[in-house]
């Protein structure tokens, strides 16, 4: 690293909306540059932004995502700073990233990826199947509710937002009888009380990115491009490579009913996707294994596959 390094004096702004689970990504990514170059935590500057998907009265009156307008709900105030010079790097939740980036902006730095599973959460302690016919559940993900009305078509969905804290206050004052979050937030925010069964895959296909932090940058910093390439994790990338791939050439974004994943073994790379109505009543599912440089290209032949069998008018709801 021939450029200078952040320092007290002129630390290096890190991007980042308010919430318990963003600041902790923040801080993450703090603490690996720090720990990476042998800086003091001073070097380097948390800047909250507020979005659009941080809206309180949004919040409050529970009005669903899609309602508000999906692609980059959570990002492009973040972005703007970036591009207008206000902040230096901004950490992402990549499950809240649209495909496409901003003319001269970059993402191609993530951090190692946590668990990328669904979480049941219900004081009751039941599962998915346990639940009596007609039971709330709260969730405001199109992709989650459309997923559990597949499998359990009796049970009732109601809008279910804000952060993680919210909703498990939400769940506390009865709203719903269960919800879910995931697990990654939950390990990031050492939450081990919260009463919460890790769903595995097989029953319900994550998000398209979900556990994973991205840091984005302005295209031309290549002072701040040589510090990301220090605590950028290849094995994520690679997942998240096929992975985003198959949400581009579906046209998908987090507020979509889309789930997919890609998990490595070796030097193989296994790749699940799903795509649903919004009201669960028919979903089309693929699974695909192939080298780790195929990931892109397994992602866009996954899709494409899916939009056949899944025939015409299945995806009327993309409007």
């Amino acid at each position: 690293m021939t450029q200078p390094l952040p320092s007290p004096d002129a630390p290096l702004r890190i991007g980042t909306r308010g919430s318990p689970l963003a600041l902790a990504q923040a801080h993450e990514t703090r603490d690996r540059l720090a720990a990476a170059f042998d800086l003091p935590g001073a070097a380097f500057e948390i800047v909250v932004i507020r979005t659009t998907g941080d809206d309180r009265a949004m919040i409050a009156a529970d009005r669903p995502l899609k309602e508000i307008g999906n692609k980059g709900l959570f990002t492009r105030e973040i972005e703007a700073d970036l591009i207008a010079g206000r902040i230096d790097i901004a950490v992402h939740s990549m499950k809240d990233m649209p495909v496409d980036q901003p003319p001269g902006l970059v993402l191609e730095t993530y951090l190692p990826r946590e668990d990328p599973r669904d979480a049941f959460v219900s004081p009751a302690g039941t599962g998915i199947d346990g639940l009596a016919r007609g039971a709330v559940v709260g969730t405001s993900s199109l992709r989650r509710k459309a997923q559990l009305l597949n499998r359990r078509p009796d049970l009732a969905v109601v809008e279910f937002r804000g952060n993680v804290q919210t909703r498990l206050r939400k769940l506390a004052d009865g709203v719903a009888d269960c919800t879910f979050l995931a697990m990654a937030g939950l390990n990031r925010l050492a939450m081990q009380d919260v009463p919460a069964t890790p769903i595995a895959a097989e029953s319900m296909l994550p998000a398209v990115a979900q556990g994973a932090i991205g840091i984005e940058r302005r295209s031309d910093d290549t002072r701040v491009a040589g510090l990301l390439e220090a605590i950028h994790d290849a094995q994520t990338g690679q997942r998240l490579a096929a992975e985003r791939a198959f949400l581009a050439t579906l046209d998908g974004s987090c507020e979509t009913p889309i789930a997919g994943l890609a998990e490595l073994d070796g030097g193989q790379l296994r790749l699940r996707g799903e795509v649903l109505r919004p009201d669960g009543s028919e979903s089309v599912t693929g699974d695909v294994t192939g080298t780790l440089l195929d990931g892109p290209e397994m992602g866009r032949a996954m899709a494409l596959d899916l939009l056949e069998r899944a025939g015409p008018g299945f995806f009327d709801w993309r409007g």
